[in-house]
């Protein structure tokens, strides 16, 4: 099985957001997320080396896309 690890902009405050994030997962899959703090604006949810979520212009995954993305990638 691969890792999941969240990348995080700590200055932006996505700290919640991830946190929030690894709880979900932790719920409903039964696994746990790395948090790792970062900058620049990053957020991106990675299975192993691939990012399933990420942080994009206009957009911000959601708690539920990231434990879908998280479901698909381990299928």
């Amino acid at each position: 099985m691969a890792d999941v690890t969240m990348i995080y902009c700590r200055p932006c405050g996505h700290e919640k957001r991830a946190k929030d994030a690894a709880a979900a997962l932790r719920q409903h899959l039964a696994l746990e997320a790395a948090l790792v703090p970062a900058g620049g604006g990053i957020f991106q949810v990675k299975v192993g080396d691939s990012i399933v979520a990420s942080r994009s212009k206009g957009h911000f995954p959601g708690t539920d896309e990231i434990v879908a993305a998280v479901t698909s990638a381990w299928h």
